[in-house]
């Protein structure tokens, strides 16, 4: 008999072994070992340059072929990006595994939430999606914290010890998924051949971009929240390089990292008290705030900054909630993964755009 409980728990517990690492401040750690911004910010290109090209296809095979499995294949992509990170000598060895890290997390993104609502639909109770939406994110903020509060720790012991402990997480991480329940919008025959498959993953293409075609709410929904989520990211990512350079003692890098993360936690749950809210309202107040914490960042003064990427964290996570609780609603099951990659796609294309451009500025600025 299937057991939602157990499911959701185990997609809980794979979070976290996903998640948590020595190497959640990895452009500290690339700064550390002497790479510029600029740099940084192509190798930030590079991961969405991957991620842009296989976000789609991979939403589609977990539609097409299960969700549990695309997970497992997600964590194997992780593996083989922290194996190539541990022996990176240059920029280009660099990119190469972080484009590998963009396949981690284009066959996740999709499926996760995909295997997570669906199994929650099969029981009846889709209407708690949001609160798992939140738990997800405090799951992904609080491991993001803990991770980027071991920067000083992961810069002491040098990247290849640190990948080399995110190496066994990833192990443990697929023995937790292989232990869940899948659901799929739809069943394929196993016989099928070469073409039927061709033939089913094309149709789930069509299928999704005719959804798409007529509800033009649902474009809008996911450009908002990309573009919000991309300025945050950015903000986040290039504070860490940049508190240092404020003047930041070596040993409050993390801690100051974390407290911007806990923003993120406080705006999961505060989200949660405005379910009357109109949406367009929502984004107002989240975007202006992350324009906000951006101005803050540039004060030069430490505790200013972190206050900055506070609230930068906090209004992007509200938003974040919110967007993917309308969205899943509005989505049919047999494309639901492939949807939330479509989403992600769109902010890949903001972040394309916008990660070398975020580092030039940040770097004069």
């Amino acid at each position: 008999m299937f057991n939602i409980k157990k499911q959701i728990n185990r997609l809980y517990l794979s979070s976290v072994l996903g998640q948590v690492s020595l190497t959640g401040a990895w452009v500290a750690i690339l700064a550390a070992r002497g790479f510029s911004l600029v740099e940084i910010g192509v190798a930030e290109t590079a991961f969405h340059i991957v991620s842009l090209i296989f976000e789609i296809p991979s939403g589609v095979l977990a539609d097409v072929f299960g969700r549990k499995r695309m997970l497992i294949v997600s964590t194997i992509m992780a593996i083989i990006s922290d194996l190539v990170m541990i022996f990176s000598f240059n920029l280009f060895t660099v990119c190469l595994s972080t484009g590998i890290r963009a396949l981690n997390y284009n066959f996740a993104s999709g499926s996760g939430d995909a295997l997570a609502y669906d199994s929650m639909k099969r029981v009846g109770v889709e209407a708690g999606y949001e609160r798992y939406a939140s738990n997800q994110m405090i799951i992904y903020r609080i491991c993001s914290g803990i991770s980027t509060l071991a920067a000083g720790l992961a810069i002491f012991l040098g990247h290849r010890i640190s990948y080399g402990v995110s190496l066994v997480f990833g192990v443990a991480q697929i023995l937790v998924l292989s232990s869940l329940t899948e659901i799929k919008g739809k069943e394929y025959d196993r016989r099928l051949t070469f073409g039927h498959v061709m033939t089913m993953v094309w149709d789930c293409y069509k299928e999704s971009f005719y959804f798409l075609k007529n509800t033009s709410k649902t474009v809008l929904l996911m450009f908002a929240n990309s573009l919000v989520g991309a300025l945050d990211i950015l903000l986040l990512f290039f504070l860490q390089a940049k508190l240092p350079n404020a003047g930041i003692p070596g040993w409050l890098l993390g801690p100051a990292l974390l407290i911007m993360e806990m923003g993120g936690v406080l705006g999961s749950k505060l989200i949660l008290g405005f379910k009357k809210a109109r949406y367009r309202s929502v984004f107002v107040v989240a975007f202006l705030v992350i324009l906000g914490g951006i101005c803050l960042e540039h004060s030069g003064i430490c505790i200013v900054m972190v206050i900055g990427g506070f609230l930068a964290a906090l209004a992007d996570d509200a938003l974040q909630i919110r967007t993917n609780a309308i969205l899943q609603d509005m989505f049919p099951s047999e494309q639901r993964a492939t949807l939330i990659s479509i989403e992600e796609f769109t902010f890949s294309v903001i972040m394309i755009i916008l990660s070398p451009l975020a580092g030039w500025f940040f770097e004069i600025w």
